[in-house]
């Protein structure tokens, strides 16, 4: 979903960018004394935007109403709907606990969050770990992020992240999986001048 808004956020950009340059530079070019082009719907420089005569041109007719209110319901439900997927939270509040009794209990997701920061901190190398829980509360997915030091072999520090502190977290929370993106980075070093 995440990569279907991004592409959708892209292209209304896109295309309202596109229609408001044209528009408002034409209108800028007629206004400054350019010519103005073929599609212009204007003829002069003070011509106004909507004469009297085409704001008030549909109004007798039966079908302009309906038209025009189901158009702006359309755009106004598209706009919604952009607005929540934009501002929707992308972190996981809770993670649901099957407890084996058969009613379940709730983690909060800062706290699994926590530790798996304190524990992806504490693999031999890592100077810095950020997590960052996704998904849905009953099959949680995890992002990670480590900055290594430069002597850390990063399949080592990747074995020792995925074998300790993922796999403590998923026993401890009783999940059957805990999927992790893991992003590597290295620490900015000074070159070592070798002798």
């Amino acid at each position: 979903m995440r990569a279907v808004l991004r592409t959708v956020n892209r292209v209304l950009l896109g295309l309202v960018g596109l229609v408001l340059l044209a528009l408002g530079g034409s209108v800028l070019a007629v206004g400054l004394g350019a010519a103005a082009p073929s599609w212009w719907i204007h003829d002069g420089r003070h011509d106004v935007l909507l004469s009297a005569a085409e704001r008030t041109r549909w109004r007798d007719a039966g079908w302009w109403w309906p038209v025009v209110i189901a158009a702006l319901a359309v755009l106004l439900l598209l706009a919604l709907w952009w607005l929540v997927a934009v501002v929707r939270r992308r972190r996981l509040a809770e993670v649901l606990v099957d407890t084996g009794d058969g009613e379940g209990a709730v983690l909060r997701g800062r706290a699994l969050e926590g530790v798996l920061t304190q524990e992806a901190d504490r693999v031999d190398g890592v100077t810095g770990a950020k997590v960052r829980l996704t998904g849905r509360r009953a099959a949680p997915k995890t992002r990670v992020r480590l900055r290594l030091e430069p002597h850390v072999d990063p399949g080592t520090a990747l074995n020792d992240l995925t074998t300790h502190a993922l796999a403590h977290a998923r026993d401890s929370a009783g999940l059957a999986a805990l999927p992790a993106k893991v992003r590597l980075s290295g620490v900015r070093h000074r070159a070592e001048r070798v002798s």
